[in-house]
């Protein structure tokens, strides 16, 4: 049963990205709380499964895939919820959203040209950049407006990206957890990485 934790753990996060969702379709009073308190759920249960998964020797390229899949849907879904709530800051934000959506957009794309499946590098720099993420949705979820967190979220989300898209260039063959592109360049060389056995065991 334990071995079942880390799933668990990834598919309560697609639940609750489609709560948020509907929640934002069908306004309930307090949204701004539940809202909250769901997106925290979600990204503490994407820190704990890996960490779990791990420490039980559970953690498989296919729960890794699955991993990285659930994010996207999960994190797509608290966008969408938090447009509906807050349309005109997405309105006048709308060039650096697509640009932005690009960019993920393009690693999905490179992955799947060079090795036939999706991405799951879970490098340092995304994590940092889902944590700011988390904090420029929170800001707009109770404040409808966001200055220095959206910029910064922008500009890192391309920066970690871009990093993202080297990775998989760089790589000879398909690796999940793969912390940054020192570590590909590494790996292309057929030399060992270490990997930190919290975040990228």
């Amino acid at each position: 049963m334990k071995a079942k934790i880390p799933m668990l753990l990834i598919y309560s996060r697609l639940v609750m990205g489609i709560l948020i969702v509907l929640l934002s379709i069908w306004p309930v009073g307090n949204f701004p709380i539940i809202a909250t308190v769901l997106l925290t759920a979600g990204l503490l249960s994407d820190v704990f499964d890996g960490i779990i998964a791990r420490r039980l020797n559970v953690s498989t390229q296919k729960l890794r895939r699955l991993d990285s899949s659930v994010d996207q849907v999960f994190f797509i879904g608290v966008a969408v919820a938090t447009y509906i709530h807050c349309p005109e800051f997405f309105k006048a934000h709308v060039a650096k959203l697509v640009i932005l959506l690009a960019a993920e957009a393009l690693t999905y794309v490179v992955s799947f040209v060079k090795f036939r499946k999706e991405v799951a590098t879970h490098s340092i720099g995304a994590k940092m950049w889902t944590l700011l993420l988390f904090g420029t949705l929170v800001q707009l979820i109770w404040q409808c407006d966001s200055h220095f967190l959206f910029e910064s979220c922008f500009w890192i989300g391309m920066l970690t990206r871009l990093e993202i898209v080297a990775i998989i260039l760089t790589l000879r063959n398909w690796t999940n957890d793969v912390p940054s592109l020192y570590h590909a360049i590494r790996l292309r060389q057929g030399k060992s990485i270490k990997r930190n056995k919290l975040f990228n065991g």
